[in-house]
């Protein structure tokens, strides 16, 4: 019998018992070396309001996730592999000026502003359900606006079949991408109908805020039917292509990580369970639902496909 009955990844961590600030402070203190920098503990603009907002479609009535969880309980490996570390870590990046390519199979390519970018659009608020293959989900309400609208603007052309995203490169503001996790920069993928499906957004903000940098300032995408790791941070190129394009963790463990990445509780991670989660500030657990609860608006896109074979 194993000495511990209940998986490790089934606790709640401490930092959601305990207030997740006050530890990220002292921990920021007590920082020194490979991370220690001014203002490496929280970017300020994450307290930076977003005027003008609009409701978006398609938004859960979930209640959302506690800002400070959401803010304090990130994945962002380029700054860390701790839940805490992004948090602690990514104040060092300049997310201004900051331009994204718009390149590959599009009529006008070209390099562009965050600011431009956003100019045409109304910024939405959309509460998404984000789901994280490590069996925890949040519920946030994301600012931002469709994909589909900023590529429709490059005048993709015919050839284009897959959008390939790739992050900033910059061990020096990104000190993880000093170390051997991944192969760097962070690369991601999509097939071109999931880009311009309506659902699938470019985020600029959270909470009716600025995006904290931990979060992926200033520019993250998010595809709300999709594990979070499909959810890129900090793009600073979007490519359209022919062919299906390499990923970040589907080149590190091909066995566990698909490209698709759509939430599928039928199919389990190799080291644990799909088939029910848990809202991150909650101890009670919650069954998985197939897409992430958007499979009215998406599993169209994927008839006839074999959703265990193309996780």
């Amino acid at each position: 019998m194993r000495p511990d009955p209940i998986p490790s990844r089934e606790i709640t961590p401490p930092e959601l018992v305990l207030r997740r600030r006050q530890l990220v402070k002292a921990a920021t203190l007590a920082v020194g070396g490979l991370w220690l920098s001014p203002g490496c503990a929280r970017a300020e603009t994450d307290a930076v309001p977003l005027e003008g907002l609009v409701p978006g479609p398609f938004s859960s009535d979930e209640a959302p996730t506690d800002r400070e969880d959401a803010t304090s309980y990130n994945n962002f490996y380029e700054f860390g592999t701790g839940k805490g570390d992004p948090a602690r870590h990514a104040g060092r990046l300049r997310t201004r000026p900051w331009s994204v390519a718009i390149e590959g199979e599009v009529g006008r390519p070209g390099e562009i502003g965050v600011e431009d970018l956003m100019r045409p659009h109304p910024l939405e608020e959309r509460v998404y359900r984000l789901r994280c293959v490590e069996a925890w989900s949040m519920v946030i309400p994301w600012v931002g606006f469709p994909l589909g609208e900023v590529l429709k603007r490059f005048e993709p052309t015919s050839r284009a079949k897959f959008v390939a995203f790739r992050t900033l490169l910059d061990p020096e503001q990104m000190p993880g991408q000093r170390l051997g996790i991944l192969d760097w920069p962070y690369v991601e993928g999509l097939r071109i109908d999931e880009a311009v499906h309506p659902l699938t957004i470019l985020a600029v903000g959270m909470y009716g805020r600025v995006l904290p940098n931990q979060n992926g300032a200033p520019l993250r995408l998010v595809v709300p039917w999709k594990y979070g790791f499909k959810s890129i941070k900090s793009i600073v190129g979007i490519r359209l292509i022919e062919q299906q394009p390499p990923t970040t963790w589907n080149l590190s463990a091909p066995n566990e990580y698909g490209f698709y990445s759509n939430v599928n509780p039928a199919v389990d991670h190799p080291r644990w369970s799909q088939k029910s989660e848990r809202r991150i500030g909650e101890f009670r657990r919650r069954p998985t639902l197939p897409f992430n609860g958007y499979a009215e608006q998406v599993a169209g896109l994927y008839a006839g496909m074999d959703l265990r074979r193309f996780f």
